[in-house]
């Protein structure tokens, strides 16, 4: 029986555990312990129990001060774990929503949307929050908790560089990082965002620019492999001498997650 790596939720989109994969030398990253998911402004009462049930003791919020202070997330009853984050802007998005009348919604939310993983290894913010990210993994017990608005993009590279730590090869990275595309929480995301951008965008998205935005797909996270080998030559150099994950790290962090 395939397992359902999905929490059910109503209001939250994308929660999900992101163990269960086997590594290159035959072990399996322990689940109940790496979770991910989008934004939870949108929390349902039974949402939040669910949520409280996993005893989530670190939170790693990637969202940025003014996405925080738009959406503020809801937490469950009692929850007395912590929550991390950066103390400024994280998005790494160009800045502008200008659309040319010639270029239709979907070329337009395509190109956005590779910006997004070609500026992201070179977003200063987002480096701080991936480290920090590891080096709290590595020293806090319990279960953790990574999400940012949609828990696609920002979220989907934390997951993904944590599975290469664990040992995981680059082909069930990508697998994960797709699985995003099975959330039955879509429409969550979609209320979310797609007003709101078409407000600023001043006109209406046709379905590919939706999608586009929405998903996620194997040239978005190969922008990002490609633009860290150009610069830092393998994955596992960015991991090392722009994220700070050393030997030592690593070691702590396989002996946690990995049995």
């Amino acid at each position: 029986m395939i397992r359902n790596p999905f929490l059910d939720t109503e209001g939250i989109h994308n929660f999900r555990d992101y163990g269960g994969w086997t590594t290159q030398g035959g072990s399996k990253v322990k689940t109940g312990l790496l979770w991910r998911s989008g934004q939870h402004i949108g929390a349902s009462e039974a949402d939040l129990l669910a949520v409280k049930a996993l005893d989530i003791r670190t939170v790693i919020d990637l969202r940025g001060i003014s996405e925080r202070e738009r959406n503020p997330c809801r937490r469950p009853d009692g929850f007395d774990g912590e929550v991390f984050f950066h103390d400024g802007e994280t998005s790494s998005g160009p800045p502008h929503m200008d659309v040319d009348k010639s270029t239709t919604t979907e070329e337009f939310a395509r190109q956005r949307m590779i910006a997004v993983y070609t500026r992201m290894p070179r977003n200063p913010a987002m480096i701080s929050m991936f480290s920090r990210y590891f080096r709290l993994l590595a020293e806090r017990d319990g279960a953790s908790l990574v999400h940012c608005f949609a828990g696609k993009d920002r979220t989907g590279v934390a997951a993904m560089l944590m599975l290469h730590v664990l040992g995981i090869g680059r082909d069930d990275q990508m697998a994960e990082f797709l699985r995003t595309n099975d959330a039955p929480t879509m429409e969550v995301l979609a209320s979310q965002s797609v007003p709101g951008i078409e407000q600023r965008l001043g006109r209406k998205l046709d379905e590919g620019a939706i999608r586009a935005l929405l998903e996620v797909h194997e040239d978005y996270l190969h922008t990002f492999w490609r633009e860290v080998e150009e610069e830092h030559g393998s994955l596992d150099a960015f991991v090392q001498d722009a994220i700070g994950v050393d030997d030592l790290l690593k070691d702590r962090l396989r002996e946690r997650f990995v049995a």
